[in-house]
């Protein structure tokens, strides 16, 4: 029999209560780290990231309710109060809700590639969602993205190419340029709480590794 999901209202974030740019001060009740995940799922990452990580707050954007509804459930029972998490639509909530310079880190795990051509156009990972990315991003702020989609990852490291002084290839990326100021390619190390062998430690991944599919990684950080 499937668990009854509780509701903690401490730990959702209401987009109907929201009105403009969030103060993240206010919604933790201190100044902190915060780092915002996109597409939580079931919440496996924000999880084990929270309880390891006390002194820093976490937000999950999530937009398909039944993941939602359960992520909330579990961090919940677990009575974390650095984690909140948020059914909304990630690029509109990015570019209404998140202040520039106020993210210490974005972790983006296994988004959905939108194979077909046609389907493109619904990536996450845009040219527009990437500006948004960085501007929300503190100077040294990081992003931190995984895939098992090599054509995706091909797109991504194009994006990130089209602010470089750099062709990005098989090359490595040396740093990319916006209004902001610079992103440099760091090393993706394991997240806290990731099994031996793994890098995110998020359900996907640990699906993929299973049926031996590649995953690959991309880390930079503004300056």
């Amino acid at each position: 029999m499937a668990r009854k999901l509780k509701e903690y209202p401490l730990v959702a974030l209401r987009p109907e209560d929201l009105c403009g740019e969030i103060d993240f001060n206010h919604v933790f009740g201190r100044s902190r780290p915060l780092h915002v995940e996109v597409g939580t799922g079931k919440a496996t990452f924000l999880l084990s990231q929270a309880i390891t990580h006390p002194d820093i707050d976490f937000l999950g954007i999530e937009r398909a309710n039944k993941y939602y509804r359960y992520a909330v459930d579990r961090i919940g029972r677990w009575g974390l109060t650095n984690v909140r998490i948020i059914r909304i639509d990630a690029a509109t909530f990015l570019a209404d809700c998140v202040p520039s310079n106020s993210v210490d880190c974005f972790h983006i795990y296994f988004p959905d590639p939108w194979p077909k051509r046609r389907h493109h156009k619904r990536r996450f990972l845009c040219p527009a969602n990437l500006e948004n990315l960085i501007r929300c991003l503190k100077t040294g702020g990081v992003l931190r993205i995984a895939t098992d989609h090599a054509e995706y990852f091909e797109w991504i490291q194009k994006l990130i190419a089209e602010r470089s002084d750099q062709s990005f290839g098989s090359a490595p990326l040396d740093f990319a340029r916006d209004r902001q100021g610079r992103l440099e390619r760091i090393e993706f190390l394991p997240a806290t709480g990731a099994e031996q062998g793994e890098l995110t430690g998020t359900n996907y991944e640990r699906k993929y590794i299973k049926n031996q599919r590649p995953i690959y990684t991309l880390a930079v950080r503004g300056k």
